[in-house]
């Protein structure tokens, strides 16, 4: 049986490449592609893929929170990254989310096939790039040099919420976004500023962008 894979990147020229490359191996199947987080979270619960390919700076919903949100609803789901980020932060929270897998986007083509069969078999793997910057231990020592508790610390709509925020996004539409109301919003906004010590809008968009919760090209696009 082929393995079933679905596509999450918010380039759609980067989505077509891989869906051409991987449309002539035999046993990998594209079954769905995603424009952003929130999107592949909805087509995961809908398809039931075996694999994610996942990038991580995507809007709305980035690609750690994707992942949270998939691998709760999906657990048996096996989610690779293709980023092009090596930044700690970005290592580290996906991989506190769950993924099996992290590849950097100017790997090989035969090496990324490979990891799909590798991450669809359960086992993990990691590009040797960032494979060394878990082996240092950054995940614990980020902590320590910000002087800011992680995202983590956050409920998984307060996540959500913080990237609207950071992305520009005022309270109505981020209201919308979420189907919430208004008022809930605000009580997530003022929780998450409480939870990490924040007291001012300017601070929280430096936090999300140096904790990977958005990217600066999404946080200048809003």
């Amino acid at each position: 049986m082929a393995i079933s894979v679905l596509l999450a990147d918010d380039h759609r020229i980067f989505r077509e490449g891989l869906l051409s490359l991987l449309q002539g191996v035999e046993d990998i199947q594209v079954v769905g592609e995603a424009a952003n987080g929130r999107e592949a979270v909805r087509l995961a619960a809908r398809l039931r893929p075996a694999v994610v390919v996942m990038d991580i700076s995507m809007p709305e919903l980035n690609g750690v929170e994707a992942t949270r949100q998939i691998l709760a609803d999906a657990p048996r789901a096996r989610v690779l990254v293709l980023s092009m980020h090596r930044d700690p932060r970005y290592v580290a929270g996906v991989l506190e989310a769950g993924a099996k897998g992290y590849l950097l986007k100017d790997c090989a083509a035969a090496e990324l096939v490979s990891v799909i069969r590798t991450v669809a078999n359960g086992e993990s793997y990691l590009s040797p790039q960032v494979a060394e910057v878990v082996v240092r231990g950054f995940v614990g020592r980020l902590s320590l040099e910000t002087g800011r508790p992680p995202a983590s610390v956050l409920s998984p709509r307060e996540r959500e919420v913080l990237q609207l925020l950071a992305e520009g996004c005022d309270t109505r539409t981020i209201a919308d976004r979420l189907h919430i109301g208004v008022k809930t919003v605000e009580t997530h906004r003022r929780n998450l500023m409480e939870k990490l010590g924040l007291t001012n809008l300017a601070d929280l968009i430096r936090y999300a962008l140096r904790e990977g919760v958005t990217s600066l090209d999404e946080w200048l696009k809003g």
